[in-house]
């Protein structure tokens, strides 16, 4: 039988291929799992997916209600915004267009009144805008999320995400603020009956 070089270099390249033996110390480090950070700690990722950097997080409010009880009482968009920190679509809110001549417009988590129609200012930003709320109602709270610094406002008996206020953008109003503030965060009601607060709004 005479001897195949073709057949023999096929023979030993496939054995090398099939050959058994303990895999490289280098194999190893390749398939080594690499330890992840949070979301949260990762600057863009935790902006859009983590929770929110805001001393509100870590704030006591009156009404001390679990996230359960929450989810039992609002509606997912409600809690996504009222405890989670979201926001609505701009333009999208039922109250973003809404300019009573009375009323009051309500904590849509625990009722507790925070600003009168009186308040309320066409901004065209495409959320409901307040220069003012009624005193005692709003809570001030530093928000570092997105990258930046902000003033997120809370209600004051719950805690229950409202939005962002914003100072010093010129608007024709006594306060030159507005209370940047997720219709979703809101009921209204058109009777005037909220009591105005002994203290003005608190800051933290």
């Amino acid at each position: 039988m005479r001897f195949n070089p073709f057949l023999s270099a096929i023979f030993r390249t496939f054995s090398n291929f099939t050959r058994p033996g303990a895999p490289s110390t280098a194999s190893f480090a390749a398939l080594r799992p690499v330890p992840l950070r949070s979301m949260s700690g990762i600057p863009f990722l935790g902006a859009l997916f983590g929770t929110s950097s805001s001393t509100s997080s870590t704030m006591t409010y009156p009404d001390k209600r679990s996230d359960t009880e929450w989810q039992a009482v609002l509606t997912k968009e409600q809690f996504r915004i009222l405890r989670e920190k979201g926001t609505e679509p701009a333009g999208s809110g039922k109250f973003d267009k809404h300019y009573p001549e009375e009323g009051v417009y309500t904590c849509a988590g625990c009722h507790t009144p925070l600003y009168r129609a009186n308040h309320k200012f066409k901004s065209g930003c495409g959320w409901p805008a307040y220069f003012d709320s009624i005193p005692g109602a709003v809570n001030r709270h530093e928000d570092r999320t997105l990258g930046m610094l902000r003033t997120e406002i809370v209600c004051s008996n719950c805690g229950g995400h409202l939005g962002h206020v914003f100072k010093g953008e010129g608007f024709p109003t006594p306060t030159d603020e507005r209370h940047c503030v997720n219709s979703v965060s809101l009921n209204f009601s058109p009777d005037d009956k909220a009591a105005a607060g002994s203290s003005k709004e608190s800051k933290a």
